[in-house]
């Protein structure tokens, strides 16, 4: 990353920082969050295909992720950009891009292996996330999708607070119970921070079998669905569980990108129009 700006004053530096989001920001009509209650659900990968369908309508360049999970990212391999080297000149560092023009910020094109770990406590997290916002070149966007790490932690708290203008977040949840009963600290946590709460996805959810056309639910059924309605928020679809998922993300596609006419991709479609309703009616 470049260096920290320099003042003799830390105060002063903290003013000049939040003075550089806000420029940043300032040229983003869109901030939405991407959050899960636990790992493992498919967060970044809700939010790789919900970008490239949001850049496929004519905004090619103007759809950005910022993968904030700093100790665990994988945007980059998921939109075809393992290994990219970053770039940086007098307006700041600029992003890589990806798949249907997406814009990507991760810690991952900063580490010289994908097995060096980020091994930072909080305040070092803090700055790099300050520093992401303020000194990327983002440009003028529709959308910013922020790929937040599970749970309710520092970076979710910095970054939140250091966007209070984000239009919502989208929680992403698996239908088992485990699942269901950490999401609801998610919900909890966006309405105490006073960010609007667009919905809740459901993702692996169940699976159609290729030879019979059945539907095995793998990990249960209808958790989303219910935990969406207990906790009173808007429940906007399910993604089924699709073998082809798991390989076009180690190959760096987004899955509706090369597979547009699955059940998958249908739903995430529906998904997407939801969101983009939800953002014309603020």
């Amino acid at each position: 990353m470049t260096e920290k700006l320099e003042t003799a004053n830390p105060w002063e530096q903290r003013e000049q920082e939040k003075e550089l989001i806000k420029l940043r920001m300032g040229k983003i009509k869109h901030k939405i969050a991407i959050i899960s209650g636990k790992g493992g659900v498919g967060k970044s990968l809700v939010t790789v295909n919900l970008a490239a369908l949001l850049a496929k309508d004519g905004r090619e360049g103007r759809v950005a992720i910022f993968d904030a999970d700093l100790t665990g990212p994988c945007v980059p391999k998921m939109m075809g950009l393992k290994g990219e080297k970053l770039m940086a000149g007098p307006p700041g560092i600029f992003p890589a891009v990806g798949a249907e023009g997406v814009k990507v910020i991760s810690m991952a094109l900063f580490l010289p292996s994908d097995d060096s770990p980020v091994i930072w406590r909080g305040p070092l997290k803090m700055g790099a996330i300050r520093q992401f916002l303020g000194e990327v070149a983002w440009g003028p966007l529709d959308y910013l999708l922020v790929d937040l790490p599970p749970g309710t932690g520092d970076e979710s708290l910095s970054v939140l607070q250091l966007l209070p203008e984000m239009d919502g977040v989208v929680i992403v949840t698996i239908p088992s119970e485990v699942s269901q009963s950490v999401v609801k600290k998610a919900i909890t946590f966006a309405r105490k921070m006073g960010v609007p709460i667009f919905g809740v996805v459901e993702n692996m959810s169940g699976m159609v079998c290729p030879h019979c056309g059945e539907t095995i639910e793998v990990f249960s059924k209808g958790g989303g669905e219910r935990v969406a309605k207990e906790m009173d928020v808007e429940f906007l679809g399910s993604i089924p569980l699709d073998p082809r998922i798991s390989a076009d993300s180690d190959e760096g596609t987004p899955f509706i990108l090369r597979h547009p006419d699955s059940q998958a991709s249908k739903e995430f479609t529906r998904i997407v129009e939801k969101i983009e309703e939800k953002v014309k009616q603020r």
